[in-house]
Protein backbone atom coordinates (compact mmCIF):
# COMPACT_ATOMS: atom_id res chain seq x y z
CA UNK A 1 0.00 0.00 0.00
CA UNK A 2 1.75 3.26 -1.07
CA UNK A 3 1.72 6.14 1.67
CA UNK A 4 0.65 9.46 0.63
CA UNK A 5 2.25 12.24 0.77
CA UNK A 6 -0.18 15.04 1.81
CA UNK A 7 -0.31 17.36 4.68
CA UNK A 8 -2.77 17.52 6.88
CA UNK A 9 -4.71 21.66 7.25
CA UNK A 10 -6.54 21.19 10.72
CA UNK A 11 -8.32 24.33 10.02
CA UNK A 12 -10.55 21.68 7.68
CA UNK A 13 -11.02 19.73 10.53
CA UNK A 14 -14.73 20.63 11.85
CA UNK A 15 -14.84 20.37 15.31
CA UNK A 16 -17.69 18.63 17.28
CA UNK A 17 -18.75 20.41 20.64
CA UNK A 18 -20.97 18.98 23.07
CA UNK A 19 -23.21 21.60 25.08
CA UNK A 20 -26.22 22.27 26.84
CA UNK A 21 -27.72 25.59 27.50
CA UNK A 22 -31.19 25.51 29.11
CA UNK A 23 -33.17 28.54 29.43
CA UNK A 24 -35.58 27.43 31.90
CA UNK A 25 -35.02 26.04 35.67
CA UNK A 26 -35.79 22.58 36.09
CA UNK A 27 -38.54 24.04 38.56
CA UNK A 28 -40.28 25.53 36.38
CA UNK A 29 -40.17 22.70 33.76
CA UNK A 30 -43.43 20.53 33.64
CA UNK A 31 -43.62 17.29 35.42
CA UNK A 32 -44.96 14.34 33.59
CA UNK A 33 -46.35 11.89 36.08
CA UNK A 34 -49.13 9.85 33.90
CA UNK A 35 -49.97 9.43 30.34
CA UNK A 36 -53.02 12.25 31.33
CA UNK A 37 -50.47 14.92 32.18
CA UNK A 38 -48.42 13.90 29.16
CA UNK A 39 -51.39 14.34 27.11
CA UNK A 40 -52.14 17.83 28.62
CA UNK A 41 -48.37 19.47 27.76
CA UNK A 42 -48.61 17.55 24.20
CA UNK A 43 -52.24 19.07 23.76
CA UNK A 44 -50.93 22.58 24.66
CA UNK A 45 -47.90 22.53 22.78
CA UNK A 46 -49.74 21.11 19.40
CA UNK A 47 -50.44 23.37 16.57
CA UNK A 48 -54.05 23.40 16.71
CA UNK A 49 -54.54 23.83 12.86
CA UNK A 50 -52.85 20.89 11.71
CA UNK A 51 -54.05 18.42 14.53
CA UNK A 52 -56.91 17.39 12.84
CA UNK A 53 -55.20 18.05 9.30
CA UNK A 54 -51.83 16.09 9.26
CA UNK A 55 -50.06 13.67 10.91
CA UNK A 56 -47.15 14.69 13.00
CA UNK A 57 -44.77 12.69 15.29
CA UNK A 58 -43.38 14.69 18.33
CA UNK A 59 -40.68 13.08 20.83
CA UNK A 60 -41.09 14.50 24.39
CA UNK A 61 -37.59 14.40 26.20
CA UNK A 62 -37.39 14.34 29.87
CA UNK A 63 -34.58 14.37 32.26
CA UNK A 64 -34.47 11.91 35.16
CA UNK A 65 -36.97 14.21 37.21
CA UNK A 66 -39.52 13.53 34.34
CA UNK A 67 -39.55 17.00 33.89
CA UNK A 68 -40.14 17.70 30.44
CA UNK A 69 -36.59 19.43 28.90
CA UNK A 70 -38.40 19.75 24.98
CA UNK A 71 -40.42 18.67 22.58
CA UNK A 72 -39.20 18.12 19.30
CA UNK A 73 -41.18 17.78 15.81
CA UNK A 74 -39.34 14.66 14.29
CA UNK A 75 -41.92 14.34 11.68
CA UNK A 76 -44.60 15.97 9.54
CA UNK A 77 -46.71 13.79 7.27
CA UNK A 78 -49.82 14.03 5.20
CA UNK A 79 -53.67 13.36 6.36
CA UNK A 80 -53.03 9.62 6.90
CA UNK A 81 -49.27 9.30 8.25
CA UNK A 82 -46.06 10.15 8.25
CA UNK A 83 -43.18 8.73 8.44
CA UNK A 84 -40.50 8.62 11.46
CA UNK A 85 -36.58 8.72 11.01
CA UNK A 86 -35.34 6.79 13.91
CA UNK A 87 -32.30 8.09 13.74
CA UNK A 88 -33.44 11.65 14.40
CA UNK A 89 -35.72 10.41 17.57
CA UNK A 90 -32.53 9.36 19.23
CA UNK A 91 -30.35 12.20 17.96
CA UNK A 92 -33.05 14.36 19.87
CA UNK A 93 -32.55 12.97 22.69
CA UNK A 94 -29.04 12.19 23.02
CA UNK A 95 -28.15 16.00 22.49
CA UNK A 96 -30.58 17.20 24.56
CA UNK A 97 -29.05 15.01 27.29
CA UNK A 98 -32.47 13.36 28.05
CA UNK A 99 -32.76 10.56 30.41
CA UNK A 100 -35.91 8.96 28.89
CA UNK A 101 -38.41 9.72 26.45
CA UNK A 102 -42.26 9.66 25.10
CA UNK A 103 -43.34 9.29 21.65
CA UNK A 104 -46.38 11.29 20.19
CA UNK A 105 -48.13 11.30 16.89
CA UNK A 106 -51.79 12.25 16.04
CA UNK A 107 -54.37 10.73 13.87
CA UNK A 108 -56.01 13.81 12.16
CA UNK A 109 -58.98 10.88 11.61
CA UNK A 110 -60.03 11.02 15.56
CA UNK A 111 -59.37 7.67 15.71
CA UNK A 112 -57.94 6.49 18.77
CA UNK A 113 -56.56 3.29 18.39
CA UNK A 114 -53.24 2.19 17.10
CA UNK A 115 -52.71 0.94 13.36
CA UNK A 116 -50.02 -2.01 12.79
CA UNK A 117 -47.43 0.08 11.66
CA UNK A 118 -47.91 2.19 14.87
CA UNK A 119 -47.28 -0.75 16.72
CA UNK A 120 -44.28 -1.89 15.17
CA UNK A 121 -42.87 1.27 15.23
CA UNK A 122 -43.00 1.49 18.65
CA UNK A 123 -41.56 -2.01 19.44
CA UNK A 124 -39.08 -0.56 17.45
CA UNK A 125 -38.05 2.20 18.96
CA UNK A 126 -38.36 0.44 22.85
CA UNK A 127 -35.62 -1.83 21.45
CA UNK A 128 -33.53 0.71 20.28
CA UNK A 129 -34.13 3.16 23.48
CA UNK A 130 -33.44 0.42 25.43
CA UNK A 131 -30.10 -0.11 23.87
CA UNK A 132 -29.36 3.03 24.41
CA UNK A 133 -30.27 3.22 28.29
CA UNK A 134 -32.74 5.82 26.98
CA UNK A 135 -36.12 4.26 27.60
CA UNK A 136 -39.23 5.23 25.94
CA UNK A 137 -41.83 5.73 28.75
CA UNK A 138 -44.82 5.88 26.91
CA UNK A 139 -46.32 6.22 23.14
CA UNK A 140 -49.38 8.75 22.67
CA UNK A 141 -51.71 8.79 20.36
CA UNK A 142 -52.66 12.44 20.23
CA UNK A 143 -56.90 13.95 19.17
CA UNK A 144 -58.49 17.03 19.66
CA UNK A 145 -61.05 14.63 22.05
CA UNK A 146 -58.21 12.59 23.66
CA UNK A 147 -55.53 10.40 23.85
CA UNK A 148 -54.17 6.68 23.78
CA UNK A 149 -51.43 5.74 25.56
CA UNK A 150 -49.46 2.20 25.06
CA UNK A 151 -48.25 2.38 28.09
CA UNK A 152 -51.76 2.29 30.17
CA UNK A 153 -52.53 -0.29 27.48
CA UNK A 154 -50.12 -2.53 28.13
CA UNK A 155 -48.78 -1.97 25.04
CA UNK A 156 -44.93 -1.06 25.69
Amino acid sequence: MEAVNQSINLNEVTEITLGYKPRVKSSQRPKVECSRQVYEVLYKFWDKDTLELAEHFQVMLLNRANRVLGICTVSKGGTAGTVVDTKLVFAAALKSCSQSLILAHNHPSGNLLPSEQDKLLTRKLVRIGRELDLPVLDHVIVTAEGYYSFADEGEL
